[in-house]
Protein backbone atom coordinates (compact mmCIF):
# COMPACT_ATOMS: atom_id res chain seq x y z
CA UNK A 1 0.00 0.00 0.00
CA UNK A 2 1.12 3.59 -0.65
CA UNK A 3 0.24 6.58 1.52
CA UNK A 4 0.58 10.02 -0.04
CA UNK A 5 0.45 13.09 2.21
CA UNK A 6 -0.19 16.48 0.57
CA UNK A 7 0.53 19.66 2.53
CA UNK A 8 -1.18 23.04 2.01
CA UNK A 9 1.39 24.00 -0.65
CA UNK A 10 0.58 20.83 -2.61
CA UNK A 11 3.91 19.18 -1.79
CA UNK A 12 3.70 15.43 -1.40
CA UNK A 13 5.44 12.88 0.81
CA UNK A 14 5.05 9.19 0.11
CA UNK A 15 5.15 6.23 2.48
CA UNK A 16 5.01 2.48 1.89
CA UNK A 17 3.16 0.17 4.25
CA UNK A 18 1.57 -3.24 4.55
CA UNK A 19 -1.74 -4.12 6.18
CA UNK A 20 -2.64 -7.53 7.58
CA UNK A 21 -6.19 -8.26 8.72
CA UNK A 22 -7.87 -11.26 10.31
CA UNK A 23 -11.62 -11.61 10.63
CA UNK A 24 -12.86 -12.94 13.97
CA UNK A 25 -13.99 -16.54 13.69
CA UNK A 26 -17.21 -15.89 15.63
CA UNK A 27 -19.21 -13.06 17.25
CA UNK A 28 -17.14 -13.20 20.43
CA UNK A 29 -13.79 -12.91 18.62
CA UNK A 30 -13.25 -9.48 17.08
CA UNK A 31 -11.24 -8.61 13.98
CA UNK A 32 -7.51 -7.90 14.19
CA UNK A 33 -5.40 -5.52 12.11
CA UNK A 34 -1.66 -4.95 11.90
CA UNK A 35 -0.12 -2.13 9.85
CA UNK A 36 3.64 -1.84 9.27
CA UNK A 37 5.47 1.06 7.60
CA UNK A 38 8.37 -0.06 5.40
CA UNK A 39 9.57 3.25 3.87
CA UNK A 40 10.96 5.90 4.01
CA UNK A 41 13.57 5.57 6.73
CA UNK A 42 12.07 8.22 9.02
CA UNK A 43 8.97 6.08 9.58
CA UNK A 44 10.23 2.61 8.71
CA UNK A 45 9.52 0.14 11.51
CA UNK A 46 6.53 2.07 12.91
CA UNK A 47 3.56 -0.26 13.34
CA UNK A 48 -0.05 -0.12 14.52
CA UNK A 49 -2.02 -3.03 15.97
CA UNK A 50 -5.77 -3.19 16.61
CA UNK A 51 -7.68 -5.82 18.54
CA UNK A 52 -11.43 -5.44 18.18
CA UNK A 53 -13.62 -6.90 20.92
CA UNK A 54 -17.31 -7.68 20.65
CA UNK A 55 -18.10 -7.12 24.34
CA UNK A 56 -15.36 -4.75 25.46
CA UNK A 57 -13.47 -1.67 24.29
CA UNK A 58 -11.18 -2.20 21.33
CA UNK A 59 -7.44 -2.10 22.01
CA UNK A 60 -4.96 -0.14 19.89
CA UNK A 61 -1.17 -0.20 20.15
CA UNK A 62 1.42 1.93 18.37
CA UNK A 63 5.03 0.79 18.07
CA UNK A 64 7.67 3.47 17.51
CA UNK A 65 11.23 2.21 16.85
CA UNK A 66 12.74 5.18 18.69
CA UNK A 67 10.93 4.10 21.88
CA UNK A 68 11.65 0.42 21.34
CA UNK A 69 8.28 -0.62 22.70
CA UNK A 70 4.56 -0.45 21.95
CA UNK A 71 2.29 2.01 23.69
CA UNK A 72 -1.45 1.72 24.08
CA UNK A 73 -3.58 4.35 22.33
CA UNK A 74 -6.04 5.64 24.93
CA UNK A 75 -9.72 6.01 24.12
CA UNK A 76 -9.46 9.82 24.13
CA UNK A 77 -6.71 9.63 21.46
CA UNK A 78 -8.68 7.67 18.85
CA UNK A 79 -9.68 10.82 16.94
CA UNK A 80 -6.12 12.11 16.86
CA UNK A 81 -3.99 12.08 13.71
CA UNK A 82 -2.66 8.70 12.64
CA UNK A 83 1.13 9.17 12.19
CA UNK A 84 0.72 12.72 10.89
CA UNK A 85 -1.87 11.90 8.23
CA UNK A 86 -5.41 13.26 7.74
CA UNK A 87 -6.78 9.92 8.92
CA UNK A 88 -7.39 9.29 12.63
CA UNK A 89 -6.66 6.15 14.63
CA UNK A 90 -10.41 5.57 14.55
CA UNK A 91 -10.50 5.86 10.74
CA UNK A 92 -7.75 3.28 10.40
CA UNK A 93 -8.58 0.94 13.27
CA UNK A 94 -12.37 1.10 13.19
CA UNK A 95 -14.86 2.65 15.56
CA UNK A 96 -16.83 1.24 18.46
CA UNK A 97 -20.38 0.90 17.08
CA UNK A 98 -21.85 1.48 20.54
CA UNK A 99 -20.00 4.81 20.82
CA UNK A 100 -22.31 6.39 18.24
CA UNK A 101 -26.03 6.92 17.75
CA UNK A 102 -27.25 6.43 14.18
CA UNK A 103 -30.03 7.96 12.10
CA UNK A 104 -31.07 7.13 8.55
CA UNK A 105 -31.51 10.45 6.75
CA UNK A 106 -32.38 9.24 3.24
CA UNK A 107 -32.74 5.87 1.52
CA UNK A 108 -33.24 7.20 -2.01
CA UNK A 109 -30.02 9.16 -2.56
CA UNK A 110 -27.45 8.33 -5.26
CA UNK A 111 -23.67 8.52 -5.54
CA UNK A 112 -21.64 8.83 -8.73
CA UNK A 113 -18.46 6.75 -8.83
CA UNK A 114 -15.23 7.83 -10.51
CA UNK A 115 -16.08 5.60 -13.49
CA UNK A 116 -19.26 7.59 -14.05
CA UNK A 117 -21.67 4.95 -12.80
CA UNK A 118 -24.44 5.96 -10.41
CA UNK A 119 -25.31 3.82 -7.40
CA UNK A 120 -28.13 3.97 -4.87
CA UNK A 121 -26.92 4.85 -1.39
CA UNK A 122 -28.20 5.29 2.14
CA UNK A 123 -27.46 8.64 3.80
CA UNK A 124 -26.56 7.85 7.40
CA UNK A 125 -25.82 10.23 10.27
CA UNK A 126 -23.56 9.07 13.12
CA UNK A 127 -23.39 11.09 16.34
CA UNK A 128 -20.75 10.39 18.97
CA UNK A 129 -21.98 9.68 22.49
CA UNK A 130 -18.78 11.31 23.80
CA UNK A 131 -19.44 14.99 24.56
CA UNK A 132 -15.71 15.72 24.15
CA UNK A 133 -15.31 14.05 20.76
CA UNK A 134 -13.14 16.01 18.33
CA UNK A 135 -15.41 14.98 15.45
CA UNK A 136 -18.85 14.39 16.97
CA UNK A 137 -20.92 14.02 13.79
CA UNK A 138 -20.43 12.17 10.51
CA UNK A 139 -22.77 12.04 7.52
CA UNK A 140 -21.97 9.01 5.35
CA UNK A 141 -23.12 7.62 2.01
CA UNK A 142 -23.37 3.82 2.13
CA UNK A 143 -23.84 1.87 -1.10
CA UNK A 144 -27.04 -0.14 -0.90
CA UNK A 145 -25.75 -3.11 -2.92
CA UNK A 146 -22.62 -3.84 -0.85
CA UNK A 147 -22.89 -1.62 2.29
CA UNK A 148 -19.50 0.04 1.65
CA UNK A 149 -19.10 3.63 2.89
CA UNK A 150 -18.10 5.54 -0.26
CA UNK A 151 -18.28 9.15 0.96
CA UNK A 152 -18.43 10.89 4.32
CA UNK A 153 -18.49 14.42 5.67
CA UNK A 154 -16.86 14.60 9.10
CA UNK A 155 -17.98 17.50 11.30
CA UNK A 156 -15.96 19.16 14.06
CA UNK A 157 -17.28 20.58 17.34
CA UNK A 158 -18.48 23.73 15.53
CA UNK A 159 -20.46 21.43 13.23
CA UNK A 160 -18.30 22.44 10.27
CA UNK A 161 -17.73 19.74 7.67
CA UNK A 162 -13.98 19.86 8.29
CA UNK A 163 -12.97 16.58 6.66
CA UNK A 164 -14.22 14.69 3.63
CA UNK A 165 -13.68 11.00 2.95
CA UNK A 166 -13.98 9.62 -0.59
CA UNK A 167 -13.58 6.20 -2.16
CA UNK A 168 -11.86 6.69 -5.51
CA UNK A 169 -11.69 3.06 -6.63
CA UNK A 170 -13.75 0.11 -5.47
CA UNK A 171 -13.75 -3.36 -7.01
CA UNK A 172 -14.12 -7.04 -6.26
CA UNK A 173 -10.92 -8.90 -5.40
CA UNK A 174 -11.25 -12.68 -5.01
CA UNK A 175 -14.98 -12.14 -4.63
CA UNK A 176 -14.69 -9.50 -1.86
CA UNK A 177 -15.60 -5.84 -2.30
CA UNK A 178 -12.33 -4.01 -1.70
CA UNK A 179 -11.50 -0.31 -1.49
CA UNK A 180 -8.43 0.13 -3.69
CA UNK A 181 -8.02 3.91 -3.57
CA UNK A 182 -9.30 6.34 -0.94
CA UNK A 183 -8.75 9.93 0.11
CA UNK A 184 -9.23 12.03 3.25
CA UNK A 185 -9.26 15.81 2.82
CA UNK A 186 -9.06 18.40 5.63
CA UNK A 187 -10.64 21.65 4.41
CA UNK A 188 -9.45 23.71 7.38
CA UNK A 189 -5.85 22.51 7.28
CA UNK A 190 -5.90 22.44 3.46
CA UNK A 191 -4.21 19.02 3.44
CA UNK A 192 -5.16 15.61 2.15
CA UNK A 193 -4.00 12.01 2.44
CA UNK A 194 -4.45 9.32 -0.19
CA UNK A 195 -4.12 5.55 0.22
CA UNK A 196 -3.58 3.30 -2.80
CA UNK A 197 -3.61 -0.49 -2.60
CA UNK A 198 -0.90 -1.90 -4.85
CA UNK A 199 -1.53 -5.59 -4.15
CA UNK A 200 -4.36 -7.37 -2.34
CA UNK A 201 -4.51 -11.03 -1.29
CA UNK A 202 -7.14 -12.92 0.69
CA UNK A 203 -7.07 -16.23 2.56
CA UNK A 204 -3.30 -16.34 3.02
CA UNK A 205 -3.30 -18.40 6.23
CA UNK A 206 -2.97 -15.73 8.92
CA UNK A 207 -3.46 -16.82 12.55
CA UNK A 208 -4.38 -14.93 15.76
CA UNK A 209 -0.80 -15.22 17.01
CA UNK A 210 0.32 -13.15 13.99
CA UNK A 211 -1.38 -10.20 15.71
CA UNK A 212 0.16 -10.35 19.19
CA UNK A 213 1.98 -7.46 20.87
CA UNK A 214 5.15 -9.54 20.72
CA UNK A 215 4.71 -9.93 16.96
CA UNK A 216 4.03 -6.20 16.66
CA UNK A 217 7.37 -5.33 18.23
CA UNK A 218 9.36 -8.20 16.73
CA UNK A 219 8.22 -7.62 13.18
CA UNK A 220 8.77 -3.90 13.37
CA UNK A 221 12.52 -3.97 13.52
CA UNK A 222 13.46 -5.21 16.97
Amino acid sequence: MRMRLFDRQGRVRERALTLLALRGKDAAAGDRTLIRFTAPNDIKGTAFLVWEHANADDERFLFLPALGRARRIASDETQGSFVGSDFTYEDIGGRELESYAYRLIDDRATWKAADGRTHKVYTLESRSRDANARFPRVVSLVRQDNFVVVHAEIHNKRDEAQKTFDVLKLDRVAGYWTTLELRMTDALQRTRTELVMEKVEYNVGLKPEDFSRRELERSSGR
